[in-house]
């Protein structure tokens, strides 16, 4: 299969993202279908870019003092329904079990739509007192919400993710905790996913049932639209009440804790997609690339370029997450499979490479070739790969910056919205019925009221009044 053949079987995004999209995370082996209506089954490429996620996080997650639990599958309805807010909140979207074998459960329960209600019965049997105070866990595990419409990685009625649960004495303490891990999360993101976000609070109306606070890290695709990548819950001291926890102390006096949940899923694979992907195909940053070098023999059939070749993948596979293709396909087939997988680097090595001491190194994000001599191989390699990793964030940093605007007033907020995709800087008073307004009349919901404020006006976008806030708005998945 020539090279040209390749690219042309996946949509161009300018025709259709959607079906872009599709046909990357098909064509890439990221996922396939299953049986299971809204379910997908993650293939090993998929697996192993969330397998990196996983691992880069996890290590943020120890070095800020937390601990990895599991709780079980499933939460008995009464428990459910201990915080009122909370369940009505998660109700559409709840996958009920009702029977065991041939029985019927006395007490149906819910296959866990998200573990806070696991994890305040949990604390109310293990915190007592000041000194077991704060505990810091996160769990990673897959939860089910029966999604109406679903999509690959973003949207799924099973999906894997990791959720922090912690509690602590103070509402200082958890206010605390929410914000840092907010920012672990858009560090991460933007270190190692090369996705400029915008971090800040979500409005009543959008903040998670049965919190009193919602922060949010909103990235923008390609296509214009926000992606809610990242989301970190203070929840005051209402789950305490609910149920029941307490601890003494140090003046031995009864008193109610704290507590927060934060969590990032299999989504942000979405993301990466949609952030860096072009009509080839993936495009990954080193940092979760699988691959991120893979070496191509060229003029295999000749005398030593498969060993020359090889000799290179050994070499490199002490610094990289390397790979080689002696398979028989062409140079063209394999140049078109390693470009639709989003391999950051390739390396090219043919006869007369051999001869002049060099190889060929072709950046996955820019197409730009590099000369490289033999002998300075593990010195230019990790330096390229820097380069693509730096290279992806600003351009997508770049593409955000053109496609950010401004709204003054509602004819220019509507207008705006049809003709130009991208995040819209407004004014809002404040007020549900403005929020709801911009929702029906142009299509936009509140994405985040950003930690960096701007005044860009006085008056409320909507209905002109007295301006609280500044607000990032847009369409979003």
């Amino acid at each position: 299969m020539s090279n040209e053949k390749m690219v042309k079987s996946i949509t161009s995004m300018e025709e259709d993202f959607a079906k872009w999209y599709t046909d990357v995370v098909l064509k890439a082996e990221l996922v396939d279908y299953s049986s299971v209506r809204g379910c997908l089954i993650i293939r090993p490429y998929g697996y192993a870019i969330w397998e990196n996620i996983q691992k880069l996080l996890n290590e943020r997650f120890v070095e800020t003092g937390h601990e990895n639990v599991y709780m079980p599958l499933f939460i008995p309805e009464s428990l459910l329904q201990k915080e009122k807010d909370h369940v009505e909140g998660f109700a559409p979207e709840v996958a009920w079990v009702t029977h065991g074998g041939n029985e019927k459960l006395e007490e149906r329960m819910c296959v866990r739509p998200t573990s806070e209600t696991l994890f305040c019965e949990h604390y109310a049997n293990i915190v007592h007192s000041y000194r077991d105070l704060p505990k810091l866990y996160n769990q990673w595990c897959s939860v089910v919400r029966w999604e109406k419409t679903t999509r690959p990685f973003l949207r799924s009625r099973e999906f894997l993710w990791q959720e922090g649960h912690t509690i602590h004495a103070t509402a200082e303490e958890a206010k605390a905790e929410t914000i840092q891990m907010l920012d672990v999360y858009a560090d991460f993101v933007e270190q190692c996913l090369a996705i400029p976000v915008i971090k800040g609070q979500k409005t009543e109306k959008e903040r998670f049932a049965g919190a009193e606070a919602t922060y949010t890290i909103e990235a923008l695709m390609h296509d214009g639209k926000a992606l809610q990548s990242g989301t970190s819950h203070y929840f005051g001291d209402g789950f305490a009440r609910a149920f029941g926890i307490q601890y003494a102390d140090k003046d031995n006096q009864l008193t109610y804790p704290h507590q927060t949940s934060w969590g990032v899923s299999t989504r942000l694979i979405g993301a990466i997609i949609m952030a860096h992907g072009d009509d080839n195909g993936l495009v990954l940053p080193p940092a979760i690339a699988p691959k991120q070098v893979v070496v191509i023999p060229i003029a295999a059939h000749k005398a030593g370029v498969t060993e020359k070749a090889t000799e290179l993948y050994e070499r490199l596979k002490k610094i990289a997450r390397a790979s080689i293709d002696l398979s028989e396909q062409s140079p063209g087939w394999k140049f078109a499979e390693y470009e639709m997988k989003g391999v950051p680097l390739r390396v090219e090595i043919g006869p007369k490479d051999i001869e002049q001491g060099q190889c060929v190194v072709v950046r996955r994000d820019n197409r730009e070739k590099t000369f490289v001599k033999l002998d300075e191989l593990e010195e230019k390699i990790p330096m390229l790969l820097k380069a693509v990793q730096d290279g992806l964030y600003q351009k997508a940093l770049a593409r955000r910056e053109t496609m950010t605007y401004q709204a003054t007033t509602m004819e220019e907020m509507i207008k705006t919205a049809q003709e130009k995709p991208g995040f819209i800087k407004a004014m809002w008073c404040g007020s549900r019925e403005c929020e709801d307004a911009l929702k029906e009349k142009a299509g936009v919901s509140s994405r985040c009221i950003p930690f960096e404020q701007e005044q860009i006006a006085d008056r409320c976008v909507c209905c002109g009044k007295p301006a609280a806030k500044m607000l990032y708005w847009g369409k979003a998945y």
